[in-house]
């Protein structure tokens, strides 16, 4: 019989783990700006096949990594200070991905709030999982082969508001302008290759792993209508970054920032609170998504 989170977690404990500071935000953010840096470098330091693939990868990783930094700041938990997620959220991961931060704080905030309930606006995201394995790759082939991601772009300028576009345009001129200054302006369609190829794949990746695989989605109980999916090194560099792979600690507890999820999840684990729901986690992607196919 596993145990109730007051059992597993004391007030002093849920009080340390859901205090945010700006040094680790800042320095969460610092890192996946490393990233994209060290991707642009990578194929303009060494232009061939191969390492324009690696970079249009890792830049995919980076867009669900700002995507993740606007999640974040609209649970005001990456920073401390209230204004440093107001405006990470808003000029720099919604920004970088081109979504209203505003907008997406209201509809992700009723995503917590009616989550196991036939009420979350998230549902359709992931409501005919499990799928056939012939389901499943035509997916991911839409994904990869740019069908959703132009689909995606097309919608998102079909009535543009000049006030909630703003930020992705100051974003893509300051992208644009750094390039042009290392001689390598052709380098920003790198990030647009990346935006149409990968990260479509990676955010259903996403999505299906925070529930899709889920053991019961109508369920308000958390333990059965989210999870967890552990990443190894490479997995966190491509497709889970910022501890995004935490998703059932991230619903008991939006508060705790993202760095925090790790030990909030040995912390639990520890005291058996996931006992009874193994179901809830899967050790590696490649696991979660064999959850994510039933036979034909």
């Amino acid at each position: 019989m596993s145990s109730s989170l007051s059992d597993c977690l004391s007030r002093e404990e849920l009080r340390e783990l859901s205090r945010a500071t700006d040094w680790q935000g800042g320095l969460m953010l610092a890192g996946d700006f490393a990233l994209v840096i060290a991707a642009y470098a990578l194929a303009i330091t060494w232009t061939n096949p191969l390492t324009i693939l690696v970079a249009i990868a890792l830049l995919g990783g980076r867009q669900l990594s700002f995507a993740i930094v606007m999640h974040d700041c609209a649970h005001r938990a990456l920073f401390h200070t209230r204004a440093l997620n107001e405006f990470a959220g808003k000029w720099i991961g919604g920004a970088a991905i081109d979504a209203p931060f505003l907008a997406y704080r209201s509809y992700h905030l009723d995503h917590h709030k009616y989550a196991g309930t036939e009420k979350d606006p998230d549902k359709g995201l992931v409501k005919d999982y499990p799928v056939t394995p012939a389901s499943l790759r035509r997916k991911f082939t839409r994904d990869l082969t740019g069908r959703t991601g132009l689909r995606e772009l097309a919608g998102s300028w079909q009535n543009p508001v000049l006030e909630e576009k703003l930020p992705f345009l100051v974003f893509q001129l300051v992208m644009m302008t750094a390039l042009y200054a290392a001689g390598a302006l052709w380098a920003i369609l790198l990030w647009w290759a990346a935006r149409i190829f990968i990260f479509p794949a990676v955010m259903r990746l996403r999505h299906i792993g925070e529930h899709g695989v889920a053991i019961n989605r109508l369920d308000t109980e958390p333990r059965n209508n989210t999870h967890t999916t552990h990443a190894n090194w490479l997995e966190r560099a491509l497709v889970a970054p910022n501890y995004v792979n935490y998703h059932l600690e991230h619903h008991l507890f939006a508060a705790v920032p993202p760095y925090n999820l790790p030990r909030l999840h040995r912390l639990l684990s520890a005291r058996g609170y996931f006992e009874g729901f193994e179901g809830s986690s899967a050790p590696s992607y490649r696991a979660m998504l064999k959850k994510a196919v039933r036979a034909e």
